[in-house]
């Protein structure tokens, strides 16, 4: 009997994590799941994916998605007992998703009516049970449907009617299931889903605990999360060489240091300096040496931002690189060593005509010790989307190395960063160039006054200002931004510019790009 191939008989099952790709399949199984209940839009669940990727599931079978399930991270205490779908889920946005709450709220699990009994909601439920673990969670959290109770809603109660599925009197799909599952019963929510009208709206709350838990104390009594910002205000002056830069920076980084900031910021093409030793009149040529000294410079910050325990933010250099292209590059300097780097996006006129800059075409969001952070060089922050995209990925602050040479220029910077402040309910801040290079083409002249900036509401600073420096003088800022408040803010402020956007009407997409 000659051999088989036995490849051409498998049916491979998986529970992998979703990806784009998938959106199309499951807002299809979603309309079979659910007929008649409205079904996930793209752009909610390309905001699962941008926020929360490793809390969404699939399931797939012989190459096809047949099942899936969705999640977010919340301190559920947070939460009213009688909330809603909507309210828990943003309207089904994600973007109030926690990653230091202490519960995984689960938002749908759903499986193709054609391959039901194959334990497949089983396997997603143990994939959600095994992130739980690996993110020491204290829970799973769901809003169950009743989809039977419209069968029995004129005799009994919605209590009563869980109360006899409890007793096993009464089979329902999905309440039966999760006490399988280890779920305990919470309460009972009404108006939970307006559209299901198998459940009468009804929603059972309920609980599966990780006993592998780990309490950790610091989260339950955390009142504040204080971040130290150092900004400086660097004045450029003629030098004579790179070892003259470097001893300019390491004093500012040592102040820093000496304020136990946890972010010291540079501003905007501050390493332009360098060019009034190069004796290159040609502006476009003038970068291209300037560039040479990028692998310096990379080292030098490095260097400071270990030695003196600070994350720096290293102001922005142009850098050629393998494309002969010239960009400009803001770098994140973290204070164990390792480094990120945000292009700047859009490149004003000027720059365009002077030294011939390339765009970058990617938003970076970066993880550090203090949180998660944006870099939007300059003209970037003007952008208003930008800031929305860095903050629908997480950022809680967004810092903005400047270079302006006139009092227009500069205000353009600091109103936006101010709008995108309140607007996003984030910090932003703001660290611009002053002093001035008379025998370097193009960086002359330059008009900065620096800023930290808060959302406006009675928690944060009077103004919306934490702090600012004096206008074209040099020096540094220090000034405290707290996390904790943001955070509460966001979820009880006055107005709630996060959640009160209008989802059903518009929406930000997103194309990710290279750079």
């Amino acid at each position: 009997m000659p051999n088989l191939d036995l490849h051409k008989y498998e049916k491979i099952m998986e529970i992998r994590n979703m990806r784009l790709g998938d959106i199309d399949e499951i807002i299809a199984l979603q309309s079979s799941c659910f007929p008649g209940m409205v079904p996930w839009k793209r752009d909610q669940l390309e905001s699962h994916l941008a926020i929360f990727p490793e809390g969404q599931f699939v399931a797939e079978y012989d190459g096809k998605v047949i099942g899936s399930c969705s999640s977010l991270i919340i301190n559920f205490d947070e939460y009213d007992d009688r909330h809603t779908w909507d309210d828990v889920t943003d309207n089904g946005y994600i973007t109030n998703h926690n990653p230091d709450g202490y519960n995984l709220y689960g938002i749908e699990v759903m499986v193709h009516p054609e391959f039901r009994r194959m334990k497949i909601g089983q396997r997603l439920y143990d994939s959600r049970k095994e992130l739980v673990a690996h993110l020491n969670l204290k829970s799973i959290i769901i809003g169950g449907r009743i989809p039977n109770y419209h069968k029995h809603a004129e005799e009994l109660l919605p209590r009563e009617y869980v109360k006899e599925v409890q007793l096993h009197k009464i089979y329902d799909p999905v309440l039966s299931f999760q006490l399988l599952n280890g779920f305990t019963l919470m309460r009972i929510n009404p108006n939970y889903l307006p559209d299901d009208l198998q459940s009468n709206k009804y929603a059972t709350l309920m609980e599966w605990n990780n006993v592998d838990y780990q309490p950790k104390t610091k989260r339950y009594y955390k009142t504040s999360e204080p971040v130290r910002i150092c900004v400086v205000q660097y004045m450029l002056r003629k030098i004579d060489s790179f070892d003259d830069f470097a001893n300019q920076v390491e004093y500012f980084t040592d102040v820093a240091s000496d304020a136990n900031a946890d972010f010291a910021v540079f501003p905007e093409l501050f390493t332009t300096q360098l060019m009034s030793f190069l004796n290159e009149r040609s502006p476009s040529l003038a970068v291209r040496k300037l560039s040479d000294f990028t692998e310096q410079y990379i080292e030098l910050f490095t260097t400071l931002a270990v030695r003196y325990n600070v994350n720096i933010i290293g102001g922005s250099h142009f850098v050629k690189e393998d494309d002969d292209n010239i960009y400009n590059i803001a770098y994140l300097f973290r204070r164990d060593g390792t480094i990120e780097k945000q292009y700047k996006i859009h490149i004003t006129p000027n720059e365009r005509k002077w030294w011939g800059i390339n765009a970058g075409d990617r938003v970076r969001v970066f993880d550090t010790d203090c949180g998660k952070i944006a870099i939007q060089i300059c003209y970037d922050i003007e952008f208003p989307e930008l800031a929305r995209i860095a903050t629908d990925m997480g950022a809680k602050i967004i810092f903005t190395p400047f270079c302006t040479e006139d009092r227009q220029g500069y205000l353009r910077v600091r109103y936006c960063a101010q709008a995108r402040a309140v607007e996003n309910q984030i910090y932003t801040v703001i660290s611009g160039t002053v002093g001035n290079l008379p025998q370097t083409e193009n960086m002359d002249i330059q008009y900065a006054q620096s800023g930290i900036f808060s959302p406006s509401d009675f928690e944060f600073a009077r103004d919306g200002i934490v702090g600012e420096t004096s206008p074209n003088l040099e020096m540094v800022l220090i000034g405290d931004v707290d996390l904790e408040i943001l955070r509460r803010e966001r979820q009880s402020g006055t107005v709630k510019q996060l959640k009160d956007r209008r989802h059903d009407i518009y929406h930000l997409h997103y194309k990710d790009g290279g750079k």
